[in-house]
């Protein structure tokens, strides 16, 4: 009932407004590496719990911001709650990065597609995906179409869940704070 009221809140005040995604620019110098997070359910708790990050989440993208990772953010979240993605990224203390939104219905209906999509688009703009991060079988799916190898690809497991959902990735996580000496862990960004 509680998550039905948030959702429910969020639409009166954020009223029909979408965000649109950020253009996928190419790298400043030839394949520059980059993270890729989805945010519901990987940076939020679970994916109706779209107001709270999950605890340490800004500290390992804030890592990897500052070694030198492009970072890329996925979403499917429905149009009237995706315009303050960008405001609470900021409010949260995630870094700065390119926030790609589904922007009509069949993208958020079919989310591995619309995702397959935008991570081929970064990878064709000479992006090396380093690490990506999901916590749904169209997450992995998705990164799984794109290229992107299963030891590359973490799962967070949601709030409640027993177990990640199904699907490639390298290691199920329960949380970040499990993940951080990982990232501390990982060389600076290169090009080349």
């Amino acid at each position: 009932m509680r998550h039905l009221i948030i959702v429910l809140t969020a639409m009166l005040c954020v009223g029909c407004a979408q965000l649109p995604s950020d253009p996928v620019l190419p790298p400043p110098q030839k394949k520059a590496q980059a993270v890729v997070f989805d945010i519901d359910g990987t940076l939020t708790p679970d994916v109706l719990t779209i107001f709270e990050a999950r605890e340490h989440a800004a500290d390992a993208a804030q890592l990897f911001a500052k070694k030198g990772y492009k970072i890329f953010y996925l979403s499917t979240r429905a149009g009237f709650v995706s315009a303050n993605i960008p405001g609470w990224l900021t409010s949260n203390r995630f870094p700065s990065g390119s926030v790609l939104v589904a922007q009509t219905d069949e993208e958020r209906d079919f989310p591995d597609d619309y995702k397959a999509r935008m991570l081929k688009k970064i990878i064709s703009e000479e992006w090396d995906i380093s690490y990506a991060y999901g916590d749904s079988y169209t997450d992995f799916l998705a990164y799984a179409r794109a290229g992107i190898p299963k030891e590359r690809v973490f799962a967070l497991q949601r709030r409640y869940d027993p177990h990640c959902h199904r699907g490639e990735w390298n290691k199920c996580l329960k949380g970040w704070t499990e993940h951080l000496e990982f990232v501390r862990s990982v060389p600076p960004a290169r090009t080349y």
